[in-house]
């Protein structure tokens, strides 16, 4: 179990949900050092998952996250914490019904106590959500860590992770009540140029393919399009506001005639919604700045994700690797070293 304090690190225990999901979030805060996936809060000694999904053992989903105080604080962690789950339902969470997988926060001191407190009230204020807060303070007592195939699932298990995350509607929850990314998660250099223009101003400056695709949600022809075959070096950025994208490391030949890739460039770069249209049941992929329809997502890509991301090239703009320096991309040579 982590201590509360040592040197500079502190300790939260938070419950929101699948514990796959928050820790996965979490860890992608700049100054957090590690997140636990285990439980807290029940009555039984060691429990198991079996004992705790079946709401037999009183504990809770919940996670144990070590973070630099010097970097984060602990209300900056509350706040990307209860920006990625509902904390609205006391039967539950998203597709997990239960106590077991209900909002709380587990205070290890008065100090995170009245933070945490202030910070509920703050959130209520806000009348962000239309159903009053549901999430519980608890003293903290004990954390179990979860058994091992737990811990950074989403890593071990991309595909399942994110068609699971997808269709539990944490995502889309989460930007139908809060928008954008929290202030407090990590951000490239640069992340406040990428905007995007007025439609007036886009139907001047794109081709009439790349505005049909890009902000009406159209499709270009496979096989005939500028970067389906396209093997340099280098990133893609948003057409319309140049937000970095996808890398040519992660590029591959599906067979489709539509650039592929096994992932984002970064976690927290594309938003993926689902999509109904022409009768059937997809998941689009959207940039997450600028809003730009960039194409699908699907689940028969090749390792290490298992992923295909079919994005239309209209969508894209291409940094050649030699110019990322001069084109204010600097910081992702690292990716080629």
């Amino acid at each position: 179990m982590m201590q509360k304090v040592v040197d500079n690190y502190e300790t939260a225990t938070l419950a929101g949900g699948c514990f796959w999901c928050v820790e996965s979030d979490l860890e992608k805060v700049d100054g957090v050092e590690e997140v636990i996936s285990g439980y807290s809060g029940g009555h039984l000694e060691n429990p198991t998952y079996e004992q705790v999904s079946s709401g037999s053992s009183g504990h809770l989903e919940a996670v144990q996250v070590r973070f630099d105080n010097r970097k984060v604080s602990y209300k900056d962690i509350l706040r990307v914490f209860m920006r990625h789950h509902d904390p609205t339902d006391p039967g539950g969470s998203f597709n997990d019904r239960g106590e077991q997988y209900t909002s709380a926060i587990f205070y290890h001191d008065e100090e995170q106590k009245k933070i945490a407190a202030e910070l509920l009230q703050e959130i209520d204020g806000l009348n962000v959500f239309e159903k009053p807060l549901t999430t519980k303070l608890i003293p903290f007592d004990k954390f179990y860590p979860a058994e091992e195939y737990h811990q950074n699932y989403y890593k071990k298990n991309p595909v399942r992770y994110n068609w699971y995350r997808f269709m539990s509607g944490r995502d889309a929850f989460a930007e139908d009540h809060w928008g954008g990314k929290d202030e407090s998660e990590s951000s490239s250099p640069g992340e406040e140029s990428y905007t995007r223009p007025d439609d007036v101003k886009l139907r001047e400056t794109l081709t009439p393919l790349q505005f049909k695709v890009a902000r009406e949600g159209g499709t270009e022809p496979a096989f005939s399009n500028e970067f389906w075959d396209n093997h340099r070096d280098g990133i893609y950025v948003d057409i319309v506001s140049g937000e970095p994208l996808f890398s040519s490391r992660d590029k591959f030949d599906s067979g489709t005639g539509w650039p592929s890739f096994t992932r984002p460039i970064e976690g927290q770069s594309v938003v993926e919604k689902e999509d109904r249209s022409f009768f059937m049941t997809r998941v689009e992929v959207r940039s997450r700045k600028a809003d730009s329809h960039l194409g699908h997502v699907f689940d028969d890509g090749p390792q290490p994700t298992g992923l295909r991301y079919c994005i239309n090239s209209a969508s894209l703009r291409f940094i050649p690797l030699d110019e990322l320096e001069s084109k204010g991309y600097g910081e992702y040579l690292q990716l080629f070293e």
